[in-house]
């Protein structure tokens, strides 16, 4: 992790959880375990067409927050969901004006966040923490791009998980949602069928 001053640490993860699944999890169970808060919520991305709508998206998310086991520290903001990151970024420091804030982001963005609206700006005021992803190898030269652009660290997480939100909307395979998740999609009839079917 990259070590701030003394002040507050605080982690931001914006996902699309379309929907959550264990590896959101594992990154967020990761995060309240190295920083003092961590803020996550669930946003619109303008690179991607969203199948769920964005108030079931944070409602799961919120379910799966309650199951970790990092009760306080995890916490769902949807005040700072926005399409645009540096709008987020600062709603943020509005709310943690003393804090160093880092954004976690998966290995998979690693090439994209150089192209995101007003990135520079994003890079001036966040430390980006990229999380290794199954299937998604690190570009060594995207990285060394943001790299000269950022203040990047690769996170080490103990496990990480072979799953994306995609392949469950794709596949109809629910392996890897946890069981709260799926008790919610049930319920509410989302994801009636494999979007490529």
């Amino acid at each position: 992790m990259i070590q701030a001053s003394k002040s507050r640490t605080v982690a931001l993860f914006g996902t699309s959880a379309d929907p959550p699944h264990s590896g959101h999890r594992g990154v967020l169970t990761w995060l309240g375990h190295h920083f003092d808060q961590v803020a996550v919520w669930a946003s619109d991305n303008p690179f991607k067409t969203h199948q769920a709508s964005l108030a079931d998206r944070m409602a799961m998310l919120q379910l799966l927050v309650d199951s970790l086991q990092t009760p306080g520290v995890v916490q769902l903001y949807p005040a700072l969901s926005h399409r645009y990151t540096v709008v987020t970024i600062a709603r943020a420091q509005q709310r943690w004006p003393e804090a160093a804030l880092t954004l976690a982001v998966g290995a998979d963005l690693v090439g994209q966040l150089p192209q995101w609206y007003r990135a520079e700006a994003i890079f001036e005021q966040v430390k980006i923490l990229v999380f290794p992803r199954p299937g998604y190898p690190v570009n060594e030269a995207d990285l060394l791009k943001l790299k000269q652009q950022a203040k990047v660290a690769i996170a080490h997480p103990p496990q990480q998980y072979d799953v994306s939100s995609t392949e469950f909307r794709q596949a109809d395979s629910d392996q890897g949602i946890p069981p709260v998740i799926q008790q919610y999609i049930d319920q509410h009839q989302l994801y009636p069928c494999p979007e490529n079917s």
